[in-house]
């Protein structure tokens, strides 16, 4: 679990979030590298998911606080975030630290949209928001959650490689 840290300097502080989480990114590819392991840091993407267990249908469950541990992956092609939702580049470093910065102000800040897959998240909107809670600690966030039902179960698929042992199985 991150933590937050607050030395009174706010803007100083969200510098310090954003940094935290970069270097954890950078840190993780250099650990996959250093054991030979294959490049598996992208988030899970939700078609993919869907392609291999067959979609049967939808149902829109509203507003509710899920845990964020359970958000593995995302609707939309993104290579701005890794699998643990750190900013992959300095791309996005102003929107994230004017979140983060919001936050600590006290600001709402919105649900993010989800679709749920068995006990699996995947973000339609609030990538930004996923990373910034997680980089500073928080173990739950509102979500607009639209539950999707699958023909196969979608237990132990948190990663792009068990999706790729689940399809290769499955042919």
């Amino acid at each position: 679990m991150a933590l937050r840290f607050d030395t009174g300097v706010p803007w100083v502080d969200v510098e310090d979030d954003f940094l935290r989480a970069r270097r954890r990114h950078m840190l993780d590819q250099l650990a996959s590298w250093l054991r030979r392991e294959p490049d598996d840091t992208s988030l899970l993407r939700f078609c993919e998911l869907v392609s291999v267990l067959g979609f049967r249908g939808k149902r829109y469950l509203g507003l509710r606080t899920i845990r964020l541990d359970t958000v593995v992956g995302t609707v939309e092609e993104t290579r701005d975030f890794d699998r643990g939702f750190r900013p992959t580049s300095d791309r996005d470093r102003e929107l994230w630290e004017q979140l983060d910065l919001a936050e600590r102000d006290g600001a709402v800040i919105p649900p993010i949209e989800v679709y749920r897959v068995g006990g699996l998240h995947f973000v339609k909107d609030g990538h930004h928001r996923v990373s910034v809670a997680l980089a500073t600690g928080q173990e739950m966030i509102d979500a607009d959650v639209t539950e999707v039902l699958t023909r196969l179960p979608a237990t132990g698929l948190s990663r792009r490689s068990d999706l790729l042992r689940e399809a290769a199985n499955r042919h």
